[in-house]
């Protein structure tokens, strides 16, 4: 199974994007998790855009999300909302295929964020039929490094806890047919 994991954020250090990778490595072999961190090197997003050839950087993420069996999804908050990288991302796909009925889950690497997540799975239940809130799962990782963060899922419970997460996302995507290869 092909999972893609899509940070929100596009700070080179995120905790999220850190988080991401650590669940990445916890990955059984029959799980592939593939990051994704270019949310910052996405065009603005314009329906005048939207015709063919989509701008490189959208087409590379729509092929990602076409070749993976589902999505997580995991973001900062900005100022109580959606950072606006992220809120672009979905936008470029709100009117295309790739994500309508794509398994799409959240994890979330703070404390804090409720206003965020709220607004988001909103967003994400519109746009696909089969996005999950069940399937969630949430750390406390501010002010950790990304050092830190994959020391923290290195081991003991959170590495464990990382695995069931993919499990139950595995779970959630049972019905989803392989496709092509991953990059």
């Amino acid at each position: 199974m092909r999972l893609l994991a899509i940070s929100g954020s596009g700070r080179q250090a995120s905790t999220n994007t850190a988080m991401l990778r650590a669940l990445s490595f916890a990955a059984q072999p029959d799980h592939q998790v593939i990051v994704y961190d270019g949310i910052g090197d996405l065009p603005i997003f314009s329906p005048d855009l939207e015709a063919k050839p989509l701008p490189q950087a959208v087409q590379d993420l729509a092929d990602l999300i076409e070749r993976s069996d589902g999505l997580i999804i995991a973001s900062p908050e900005y100022v109580r909302g959606i950072p606006g990288g992220l809120k672009n991302a979905i936008d470029w796909f709100v009117s295309r295929k790739e994500i309508v009925d794509k398994p799409i889950v959240l994890m979330h690497a703070s404390h804090r964020g409720d206003d965020m997540l709220a607004q988001l799975r909103i967003i994400l239940s519109t746009v696909s039929s089969r996005f999950s809130e069940a399937v969630f799962l949430r750390y406390g990782l501010m002010k950790m490094s990304p050092e830190e963060i994959a020391v923290f899922f290195e081991t003991g419970n959170p590495r464990a806890e990382l695995a069931r997460f993919i499990c139950r996302l595995a779970a959630h995507c049972s019905h989803c047919e392989p496709e092509a290869d991953f990059p």
